[in-house]
């Protein structure tokens, strides 16, 4: 597909590559909404844990602002890629609604299961029993992605038609 020039309207039509920044950059959006919500819901507010547990307190809040500012860097750099696109009118706005569903979801699954079984770093909670947990995080994080390949797979059928 021809690009506009920077005089003439833009196409209205993304083209596939388009489509992939749409979904790429939602999804950075939706690491950061994900990160935020850990850590804002389950890091200062319950004070459940901490993004590094294996040390000591201060080395545990000081893990916490990395994770923050990771988290804001994903969300003010996924927004402004996405509005660029906007702008544009080279947005994909359903492949971007994937994007944030798979981000959301791939943040919460690596998190639960690398971050929390693999390297223990942190659990969700302590002294507790964590099946419960364990299984609430990952089936959330489960549902978020089948959601996520649902909408990929029905917008794949619209464009087809």
């Amino acid at each position: 597909m021809k690009r506009s020039s920077p005089n003439e309207a833009p196409s209205e039509i993304p083209t596939d590559r388009d489509a992939r920044r749409s979904l790429g950059y939602a999804a950075l959006l939706g690491i950061g909404v994900m990160a935020a919500i850990d850590e804002i819901v389950f890091h200062q507010l319950l004070q459940w844990h901490h993004f590094f547990d294996r040390a000591t307190p201060t080395i545990g809040i000081v893990s916490d602002g990395l994770l923050h500012a990771g988290e804001l860097l994903a969300l003010v750099i996924g927004t402004f890629l996405l509005l660029d696109l906007a702008r544009q009118r080279r947005l994909a706005m359903r492949l971007a609604w994937t994007g944030v569903l798979f981000g959301m979801g791939g943040f919460q699954l690596f998190d639960g299961i690398v971050s929390h079984k693999l390297l223990r770093i942190h659990q969700i909670r302590y002294d507790v029993d964590l099946l419960a947990y364990d299984l609430a995080w990952n089936l959330s994080a489960i549902a978020l992605l089948l959601l996520g390949a649902w909408l990929l797979r029905r917008t794949r059928q619209l464009r087809r038609h």
